[in-house]
């Protein structure tokens, strides 16, 4: 039980944290006379994935790489089967032509490269699978360059800048110290929660990362593409899942390997499959018909997709 609190304890100072830090780094870039175009694309971006950072490089740290690899893992395959489910059965998500011939075949690319530094037993013989300090500089050299693309796609776009709030400076600092503190202890207590549920029900940390952690460290997703489809602008939902699954892999997975290599046991061919075939699914059902809608009848194939995934892990859990 006291886990479990211990849990809830954890995910709202994550949450919590991670809106207020938002809110006052954005202020303070703001104040200092920086676009609301870059402070969307960095400060904000990272809000959304603060959650995901936050679990990953605290359980990094702690030795429970398991529960890193499979929050992201976990994370991603949430955003596109649950939340584009979601958004989709709300209303038809239109899908621009750039995503789908750019953005959705780079996160199907980066999903591959994921997998291919996560499997060292498979691809160079090794004994043990672990994402390297040098793997996890490759990928932020790549998030890095996804970065830049994003940023010359953003001044060719047209769309109204984000709106920020105006704070008191003492207030946006005071938002940013306890925005990170409120992270880092929230990340531990939900790291050191999560491990005790999963040995006290007999699973794995992979398990309890892929379904609890990860939907936990996803509800900033969830949020803004429920309300983004609500407010019939499906185009921010699915530009929202599919730039939270880049920063994942290459962004929070990068940052937890350069820090310390995370060394993988409990992922296992099924997790990286249904990893892949997600994406996959996602960007074939944008092709179909060539009118790139994903529709209300779409939508609940990739909500049965997930639940189906979901029972499959309990029963081999």
């Amino acid at each position: 039980m006291m886990d479990i609190l211990f849990l809830l304890a954890g995910l709202v100072l994550i949450l919590v944290g991670a809106h207020i830090l938002t809110d006052g780094a954005s202020a303070v870039a703001n104040r200092f006379h920086i676009s609301p175009l870059v402070i969307g694309l960095t400060i904000v971006a990272f809000g959304t994935s603060a959650p995901e950072l936050t679990v990953s490089i605290v359980s990094a740290l702690q030795g429970s790489s398991d529960l890193a690899i499979g929050n992201v893992i976990g994370s991603n395959i949430f955003n596109t089967l649950m939340i584009v489910g979601c958004t989709a059965v709300i209303t038809p998500v239109h899908i621009s032509k750039g995503t789908l011939i750019k953005e959705i075949p780079l996160c199907i690319l980066a999903s591959f490269a994921l997998i291919v530094c996560a499997n060292d037993v498979f691809f160079n013989k090794e004994t043990v699978n672990v994402i390297s300090r040098s793997d996890g500089l490759l990928l932020l050299c790549f998030f890095l360059i996804f970065l830049s693309y994003t940023f010359a796609i953003a001044r060719n776009n047209t769309a109204e800048d984000i709106q920020v709030k105006t704070i008191p400076l003492w207030k946006s600092v005071l938002f940013i110290v306890l925005g990170f503190v409120a992270l880092v202890y929230g990340g531990e207590f939900f790291v050191e929660s999560a491990s005790g549920i999963a040995r006290s029900v007999g699973v794995s940390d992979s398990v309890i990362a892929i379904t609890l952690v990860a939907t936990g460290t996803s509800l900033p997703e969830l949020a803004t593409s429920a309300v983004a489809a609500w407010k019939k602008n499906s185009e921010i939902a699915i530009g929202n899942v599919i730039g939270s699954n880049l920063f994942n892999i290459f962004l929070v997975v990068g940052t937890s390997a350069t820090i310390a290599p995370m060394h993988i046991q409990g992922i296992t061919p099924v997790d990286y499959g249904v990893f892949i075939f997600s994406c996959i699914l996602l960007f074939t059902f944008g092709w179909l018909y060539k009118k790139r809608i994903i529709s209300r009848v779409e939508g609940g194939l990739l909500l049965a997709c997930y639940v189906g995934y979901i029972v499959y892990l309990l029963i081999h859990a």
